[in-house]
């Protein structure tokens, strides 16, 4: 608790909005590890703490520039396509039927026309009805085929994004620590949600519509150019308007989807740390700011958003509004050469049909651009998180030790969270089996960093740190951790059963394994008093429960996974005294035969450690036994000196 409180004011930015408070930090998490990464209460932009544990924070902002390769972005997405070949194949058929369906209908229409003006006013009716039995197969044929090619686009589109966000939430988990701290958790959220779903509605709809509208171009041109080549050149004239105005506007409209999907990152990640963090906003009164402040972020995706919208949207209106002219031109070309002879209205009207579906795809095409252009700007973020470094990214497979003793040393440790600023200097522990360590020190001494290394959330500048005798930078790390147990202050509890939230620290664990865990941590009494008992579900992060009884179920968690190494980073701090008793009975129960590290902040619950050490500005100035400390008279008396004069003074009332 006494490191956070450094870290609060230290790290808190000049630029930062109003006071951050001791407990907004200890809500973030801030010099604590943990298995999950609490919220954290920084502005995207603006320096931020690590999550895990101590040191100066990273610079995370939420400007994204514009897309750097397009063409990789659609290439890497075609990776995820073509896993699914056969039903792209069988998508592409169904959109060339359903295109010549569309061919050929505008012909048969031209010629029943002119079947309807045929010679000296005679109408062929046999002829009409025949057009017509063979224009409604025709038209039926096209909207079965038009309606499965939507089907199983769809389906291909759900398998490819089902794919792609598999990827994604299997990355987030290989990422490491620092990661996390460096980055606001809505923000991710978004990248694992919004952007994938944009990428979704692009394949389900963009990839269709792109098949059928080549295919329409190509064939309405075709046909076009069949029937009156001069005509043909008349209706290409505009096309060189479009094109120049297309690609004048395209490079705009990339780069202000890119910062919309930014922003819109940014918004959820404030309304995700201020939903979580609503109890420190009404005890601080923070309502109003965070309103402002909202107003802000939203005003921002609000100003990103109308300029995106308003580049796209002119697109398909100008285009809508060229090939209009187009038309006209061509009509009265066409009403021309028919009072010349030269063609008949029959014709004329077949080529006005295919003019428009000359038109129309390309028109299609530029009422998509919204969505194609937020698709490839969510899909490059996307990538961005696939392309980060994973944690176990080591050369080789680590070791994997049959048995963990619990032998554990510090070797002339340095480390430092940012370069040229050191948090630990030239550290010595050894830690014998079945020994408890305790770790002591004013607040940002570094005493959460020394479990951070050991749990190899971050890897030492120099010297070493060994399990064992054996180095464990050459360990695997899933073998590492499973190895250590956790219990934090703030413990983490999943929207679950009681029972699985007890199970998480051994999967394979029977029922009465579980009941038997929680039995000797002293929680089996008030978790069968719950409304289901062991079945009742948990609300999130265990909110239905009081503190002390999250507190229980971790150390149930902790004595189910039955490790080797324990750690307790201020187990009791902040839990009254008789539920204090209660957990100390349960924690000395856990550390019976296991090596065990202990963050206290009150020292009158680590005098029975076998070594205390005394962390004073990363570096440990004292080492010894609680009586051999206070004998000496050096720092740790004073820390010992100064909290049993408090309590004291709390005791008399003062």
């Amino acid at each position: 608790m006494d490191e956070k409180k450094t870290r609060g004011t230290e790290n808190a930015p000049s630029g930062a909005k109003g006071p951050i408070s001791v407990e907004a930090y200890s809500k973030a998490g801030y010099d604590r590890p943990s298995a999950v990464p609490p919220p954290v209460f920084q502005r995207p932009g603006v320096v931020r703490g690590p999550g895990f544990g101590g040191g100066p924070g990273r610079r995370f902002t939420s400007e994204f520039s514009k897309a750097k390769n397009t063409r990789g972005t659609v290439l890497r997405l075609w990776g995820y396509l073509r896993k699914h070949r056969a039903l792209l194949w069988l998508v592409f058929l169904l959109a060339v039927l359903s295109s010549a369906s569309s061919l050929v209908g505008p012909y048969l229409i031209g010629r029943a026309i002119d079947a309807m003006m045929g010679g000296k006013g005679a109408v062929d009716f046999t002829r009409i009805a025949r057009i017509g039995a063979m224009l409604t197969a025709i038209y039926l044929l096209g909207a079965g085929a038009s309606w499965l090619t939507t089907y199983y686009m769809t389906e291909v589109s759900q398998k490819t994004v089902r794919g792609l966000r598999k990827d994604l939430f299997a990355k987030v988990q290989a990422l490491p620590v620092s990661y996390f701290d460096a980055r606001p958790h809505g923000e991710l959220m978004s990248r694992l949600a919004n952007d994938v779903d944009n990428v979704d509605a692009a394949l389900s709809q963009g990839v269709t519509q792109a098949f059928t509208s080549v295919l329409s171009v190509v064939g309405s041109f075709a046909m076009m150019l069949w029937l009156s080549p001069l005509l043909t050149l008349l209706s290409l004239a505009a096309i060189p308007i479009s094109v120049a105005f297309t690609g004048a506007i395209s490079k705009r409209t990339r780069r202000y989807f890119t910062k919309q999907a930014g922003d819109l990152g940014e918004l959820n990640g404030f309304i995700e740390e201020t939903i979580s963090g609503q109890k420190v906003v009404k005890a601080f009164g923070r309502e109003k700011a965070l309103e402002d402040e909202f107003g802000t972020i939203s005003e921002k995706l609000r100003r990103s958003g109308l300029l995106a919208q308003i580049y796209s949207g002119m697109v398909p209106r100008v285009m809508i509004m060229v090939n209009n002219l187009s038309y006209a031109l061509v009509s009265v070309a066409g009403g021309i050469l028919v009072v010349k002879g030269q063609v008949s209205v029959g014709l004329i009207a077949s080529f006005l049909n295919y003019s428009r579906q000359f038109a129309r795809p390309i028109n299609e095409i530029a009422n998509q651009y919204n969505q194609l252009q937020s698709a490839i700007a969510g899909a490059e973020r996307v990538f961005e998180v696939l392309d980060e470094k994973n944690e176990h990214a080591e050369s080789e497979p680590g070791y994997r030790p049959d048995l963990v003793k619990g032998n554990v040393r510090f070797d002339s440790v340095d480390f430092s969270y940012e370069r040229g600023v050191p948090v630990l200097k030239d550290v010595d522990i050894d830690a014998k089996e079945g020994m408890t360590v305790a770790l002591v020190g004013p607040t940002g001494a570094g005493k959460t960093t020394v479990v951070n290394l050991l749990m190899r959330f971050y890897d030492v500048d120099a010297g070493s740190i060994r399990v064992d005798g054996r180095d464990i930078r050459t360990l695997d790390r899933d073998a590492l951790r499973g190895s250590i147990g956790i219990v934090l202050q703030d413990t983490y509890l999943f929207s679950e059963t009681v029972r699985e939230n007890i199970r998480y620290g051994r999967l394979a664990a029977t029922d009465d394994e579980v009941e038997a865990a929680a039995r000797t941590a002293n929680a089996d009494t008030f978790i069968r008093r719950l409304p289901e008992g062991y079945d009742t579900v948990l609300n999130e992060d265990g909110g239905n429960l009081s503190q002390g009884q999250r507190q229980l179920i971790a150390i149930a968690r902790a004595i189910l996974a039955d490790p080797s190494i324990l750690i307790l980073d201020e187990a009791t701090s902040s839990v009254d005294t008789r539920t204090e008793m209660h957990i100390q009975r349960a924690l000395l129960d856990l550390m019976q035969g296991r090596t065990s590290f202990v963050i206290a902040h009150r020292l009158s619950t680590i005098k029975g450690a076998d070594t205390i050490l005394v962390i004073k500005e990363g570096r440990i100035v004292e080492r010894g036994t609680h009586a051999q400390l206070m004998q000496a008279g050096g720092f740790y008396y004073g820390l010992y000196a100064s909290q049993f004069k408090r309590h004291e003074a709390l005791t008399a009332g003062v």
